[in-house]
């Protein structure tokens, strides 16, 4: 792990409650899909945010931060990186990341801003042609905060691989999509979960809620995948 130095290249809205940054590491590092950085706000003071890009995207790093005037511990990074167009990281974090040992077919689950750990490990399958079946679930309060929705639908239209299923609680007219919570229309869709490599972000409680419900659809625990899992009871 490595303490670094990173121009801010990038800093602006995807909606109203979700900032695109993206990062110029003032030395390259090496980290793997799915892995997690801390931004030091101060020696004492270190926050965690997934990767959203992946190894194979080159050096910049990009991030996917949730954050509004309601939601100071985030917003004060981002007006952190507004204020002097640089933030120092300390990087890799974290134990999730894409497991390439085995060939199971891999089962993505994310609610909201989760999804950025999700597309770092997507964007790596993708780019490195891997064989694997892909099933991406994005759950979101509305398709308005599906804030990369037309990527999602681009990627999987070009990698006959990759499914992507977006879910929304608060359903448009005509949409096609899932409806609900995400595990819900997960389990909907699959009757047996064993045969699956999971991976799982989102908001503490909602990893919970998944790795219980897929427990009883065949899971094994040893098979899921999530930064939160270490914290959960």
């Amino acid at each position: 792990m490595s303490e670094i130095n990173c121009q801010v290249v990038k800093l602006e809205a995807f909606n109203e409650s979700v900032f695109h940054v993206v990062l110029r590491p003032a030395q390259p590092f090496t980290y793997e899909a799915g892995q997690y950085l801390m931004v030091k706000m101060s020696d004492d003071d270190k926050r965690p945010f997934s990767i959203a890009s992946s190894p194979s995207d080159g050096e910049l790093i990009e991030l996917h931060i949730g954050a509004s005037e309601l939601q100071s511990y985030p917003m004060q990074v981002i007006d952190r990186m507004k204020e002097t167009g640089e933030i120092t990281i300390l990087a890799p974090h974290g134990e999730a990341q894409l497991d390439n040992s085995n060939q199971r077919p891999i089962l993505l689950v994310a609610g909201g801003t989760g999804f950025s750990y999700v597309r770092s490990i997507v964007r790596e399958l993708m780019a490195t042609n891997d064989q694997r079946d892909v099933t991406v679930y994005w759950g979101c309060q509305a398709v308005e905060h599906m804030y990369l929705f037309n990527e999602m639908q681009a990627l999987a239209h070009a990698h006959d691989t990759l499914t992507f299923v977006p879910v929304v609680e608060k359903n448009p007219e005509n949409w096609l999509g899932g409806t609900g919570q995400v595990h819900k229309a997960v389990m909907n869709d699959i009757g047996d979960l064993s045969p699956y490599e999971i991976y799982a972000a989102g908001r503490f409680e909602m990893v919970g809620v998944v790795r219980d419900a897929f427990l009883t659809q065949g899971m094994a625990i040893e098979n899921m995948h999530g930064d939160a899992l270490p914290y959960l009871k």
